[in-house]
């Protein structure tokens, strides 16, 4: 069975990860009025009852906040990433934890999640186990890229949706002043481009979304410090999937694994 059109898929194991997080995409498939469907990658077919079993009673936890939104459930066999990278041609969102912990963990673990959201086709949600925030900004990192381009638009849907602020955050290349024998930029001109650029990738969307308090914030600290500073207090942190600016890795090798594993609420990576 593949409900997956236009529903938001949740990948689930067992962990406490994956709960909190199809408990994150319930919420959200009532915000965007969307089917809810769950996934379980089990390859152990002694263990299928009790893995119908936990994907029913998370199921069960998601109709107490989804209510009459349909919800369906499925068990399956085969590679987890490569499932809900699968699924994700047809589905609206992708949601999972930010790793496995439970009877299943070896189907959703940290490289899972990372994997997924590297090469799923549609927005991917990764959900921390830690407490969410149900206050607070969307905040966004954008670098002029395609991908924060679409980062953008996300963001401020979801910035309706959660009836929040907007968080736009652009690195300000402060390593461009690292001493040497050589000429240097000048940093007040970086600086005020850097303002610039930003206001000009912003300022279309807030236009389209004039309901958005919108606060522009240029870092000259690395890159993901400055998101996961943003987002101390954010209910959602939205990159694009790769850039051509200050984000470039955020997507890459070990930058990849503290945003997604260790940031202070669910992150969104958006395709290009």
């Amino acid at each position: 069975m593949e409900r997956a059109e236009h529903s938001i898929v949740v990948g689930v194991d067992g962990s406490n990860s994956s709960a909190q997080a199809a408990v994150w995409a319930a919420a959200e498939a009532v915000r965007l009025a969307a089917p809810l469907h769950l996934v379980l990658v089990n390859n152990e077919p002694d263990r299928e009852s009790h893995a119908e079993a936990v994907v029913h009673d998370i199921g069960n936890s998601c109709r107490h906040i989804a209510g009459e939104l349909e919800i369906t459930e499925e068990v399956r066999s085969g590679h987890p990433a490569g499932e809900l990278v699968h699924r994700s041609a047809a589905a609206r969102l992708i949601v999972v934890g930010s790793r496995g912990q439970g009877a299943f963990r070896t189907t959703l673990l940290g490289s899972t999640s990372t994997a997924v959201a590297t090469h799923a086709s549609c927005p991917v949600v990764v959900v921390p186990s830690t407490e969410l925030p149900q206050s607070g900004p969307v905040v966004v990192g954008i670098d002029g890229s395609t991908e924060s381009h679409h980062a953008l638009h996300f963001a401020f849907d979801a910035a309706t949706r959660f009836n929040s602020e907007l968080v736009a955050v652009q690195a300000f290349p402060d390593a461009s002043f690292i001493p040497g024998p050589y000429d240097h930029p000048d940093r007040d001109e970086l600086l005020a481009s850097a303002r610039s650029s930003l206001e000009a990738q912003v300022s279309p969307w807030a236009e389209d979304f004039p309901e958005v308090v919108v606060h522009q914030v240029v870092s000259n600290i690395p890159p993901v410090q400055a998101l996961r500073d943003a987002a101390r207090q954010a209910q959602l942190l939205v990159v694009g999937h790769r850039g051509i600016g200050g984000f470039t890795g955020l997507l890459l090798g070990s930058t990849t694994r503290g945003a997604l594993h260790h940031a202070p609420c669910p992150v969104a990576v958006v395709p290009g």
